[in-house]
């Protein structure tokens, strides 16, 4: 007998017959919204920005062309001049930026650049109406996963047809062997005492413009 088989003997002496059957684990979970929650595509929109603000980030609406306008608008009303954008991040997004500096995260920069800029602009792989969460995969206009941890300011830019209604569909849409980041809000956690603390391991603000196609 291993050690290890001796120690899990010990445990079960020592438990005894006081152990039971153990809690049942839920498996029914469910992937579509109930339509009490959201009935139609225009429900699950509009609960996506109900439950970003309840997650303590701002939503900023745009059209399909009017994203260079939203993100400069944004950044603007930060008093941002520069800014960190993945490599591909798309020209458009940029088009309309005046007096605001963007650096291309091309050559990878390093933590201190990352640390002394205003903000990063990036845009997710999907994104969750029931709890307000976008999710980033690395993919286009992501960048690695630091721009998004290390500046005080996130703009991201979600399109309409990227949110999805619950935490399952989103998984479907998303590949497990890439590096995700789930982000709900701005960097916060609780201590002991139960007490927010925002901006811990992440930015403190977060801004999402969200593009209806």
């Amino acid at each position: 007998m291993t050690a290890r088989e001796e120690m899990l003997r010990r445990v079960r002496e020592a438990l005894g017959g006081s152990r039971g059957p153990g809690p049942p684990v839920p498996r029914g979970y469910a992937r579509r919204l109930p339509a009490a929650e959201a009935a139609t595509r225009a429900d699950v929109l509009a609960l996506f920005t109900e439950r970003v603000a309840d997650n303590r980030a701002a939503v900023r609406h745009a059209g399909a062309d009017e994203v260079g306008t939203a993100v400069a608008a944004a950044l603007w009303g930060r008093e941002a001049k520069e800014i960190v954008v993945p490599a591909d991040v798309p020209f458009g997004w940029l088009a309309e930026l005046d007096g605001v500096r963007a650096l291309a995260d091309a050559p990878a920069l390093d933590l201190d650049a990352l640390a002394a800029a205003d903000g990063v602009v990036t845009g997710c792989a999907a994104a969750v109406a029931q709890t307000g969460t976008v999710v980033l995969d690395g993919g286009r206009a992501q960048g690695r996963r630091a721009l998004t941890l290390v500046p005080g300011f996130h703009l991201c830019v979600v399109h309409a047809d990227q949110i999805v209604g619950t935490v399952p569909e989103a998984v479907t849409r998303l590949d497990p062997a890439r590096p995700l980041t789930w982000i709900s809000g701005p960097s916060a956690t609780h201590g002991i005492e139960a007490t927010r603390v925002v901006g811990v391991h992440g930015p403190l603000h977060l801004e999402i413009i969200l593009v209806e196609d």
